[in-house]
C-alpha cells in the first residue's frame, strides 16, 4: 500500500517536470506540442499586458509632460518635459480636494450598504428548500432586463424628499440584480454541515448566516467589495440628475473638466487642457489601483466559486 501511494506522488511530481530520487534527479521531456503552447501563451499574454497597461501608462505621461510638449505634439508614454505643475493646479483650484472627500463618503458607505443588503438578499436566496426562493428569483432576474426608466425614477427620488443628499446618489444603485445572483451561487456551496451543526448548537437562522456563512465568504466579499467600490466610485449620472455643485463626486467634477476641454475649437487649448484631463484622471482612478492588491488574491477564487452554476 505505501509503495502505490508512493508510486501515485511520484508520477504527480513527473508530470510536473522533475522528481528526485536520492542524489539523482529524472527530467521528463516536454513535448513539441506543450512547448508550443507554452510560447504562444506567453506571447498572447504579454501582448494582452502590454494593450491593457499601454492606455495607463500614456496618460500618466500625458498628465507629468510639460504643455509646451503637449502643444508641439507629443503623444509617448515616457514623460516629456517633467513636471507637476499641473498637479498642485488641480489639486488647488475648484475644490477638488472637496470632491474627492465626497467621493470617499459615498464609496465607503455604499459599498457597506450594497454588501449588507445584497448579502441579506443572496443567502435565502440560495436555499432551495425555501418555497419563497421560487417565486421571488423570477422577480429579482426580471429587473435586469427592464427597468422602471428615468423619468420615473427621478420623480421617485423627488417625491421621496432625496434630492441633492446622499440617499440619491446611493439607493438607486444599492443593490445590483447581477451581483447579488453571483453571491447567491457562492452561498449556495456552503457546508450544509456546518449550518446543520450551528442550528444544533443553538443558532438561529440569522446566527449561521453571521457566524458561519460569512466568515466562509471571504473570497465573494471582497471581489463584491471592489465591484460596488469601482461603480461608487466612477459614478457621476446620478450626480448629474440629483446633486448641486458642493456635493459632486470627483467623477462629476472629472466629466465637467472633460466637457470643458472639449468645447473649445482652440486645437492647442485642447492639447494643455489634455494636461489637465490627464492629471485628474489620474488622481481619480489612483485609490482603486492601491487598493486592488490587497483584495486581488480572493478576486479570481470568488469569481470563479461564485460564477459555478450547480
Amino acid at each position: 500500500m505505501k509503495m502505490n501511494k508512493k508510486n501515485i506522488f511520484t508520477r504527480l511530481k513527473e508530470r510536473r517536470g522533475a522528481v528526485k530520487t536520492g542524489s539523482t534527479s529524472i527530467k521528463v521531456r516536454e513535448n513539441r506540442g506543450y512547448k508550443v503552447f507554452l510560447v504562444v501563451n506567453t506571447i498572447i499574454m504579454i501582448l494582452i499586458s502590454v494593450a491593457t497597461l499601454y492606455p495607463f501608462l500614456y496618460l500618466v505621461s500625458q498628465s507629468f509632460s510639460s504643455s509646451t510638449a503637449l502643444t508641439a505634439g507629443y503623444n509617448g508614454i515616457i514623460p516629456k518635459g517633467f513636471n507637476v505643475d499641473t498637479y498642485k493646479a488641480v489639486l488647488t483650484q475648484g475644490d477638488f480636494l472637496g470632491y474627492y472627500k465626497n467621493t470617499i463618503i459615498y464609496a465607503v458607505v455604499g459599498t457597506l450598504a450594497s454588501l449588507i443588503t445584497s448579502s441579506l438578499l443572496a443567502y435565502p436566496l440560495s436555499k432551495r428548500n425555501l418555497k419563497v426562493t421560487r417565486i421571488l428569483t423570477p422577480f429579482i432576474i426580471f429587473t435586469m432586463y427592464f427597468g422602471g426608466g428615468l423619468i420615473p425614477n427621478y420623480v421617485l427620488v423627488i417625491r421621496l424628499g432625496l434630492k441633492n443628499t446622499m440617499g440619491a446618489f446611493i439607493l438607486p444603485m444599492m443593490i445590483s440584480t447581477y451581483y447579488v445572483l453571483l453571491m447567491k451561487s457562492f452561498f449556495a456551496g456552503t457546508p450544509k454541515d456546518l449550518e446543520e451543526a450551528g442550528e444544533l448548537d443553538g443558532l438561529s437562522k440569522f446566527g449561521v448566516f453571521w457566524r458561519i456563512a460569512l466568515p466562509l465568504s471571504k473570497p465573494i466579499m471582497a471581489t463584491m467589495t471592489l465591484f460596488y467600490a469601482v461603480m461608487y466610485w466612477n459614478n457621476w449620472y446620478q450626480a448629474f440628475l440629483y446633486l448641486r455643485k458642493e456635493k459632486w463626486p470627483v467623477a462629476y467634477y472629472l466629466q465637467t473638466i472633460i466637457r470643458g476641454s472639449t468645447a473649445t475649437g482652440d486645437q492647442d487649448a485642447q492639447k494643455v487642457a489634455t494636461n489637465v484631463r490627464s492629471c485628474s484622471m489620474v488622481l481619480t482612478v489612483l485609490p482603486i489601483i492601491l487598493v486592488y492588491p490587497f483584495i486581488q488574491k480572493y478576486y479570481v477564487q470568488g469569481m470563479m466559486l461564485g460564477g459555478v452554476k450547480e
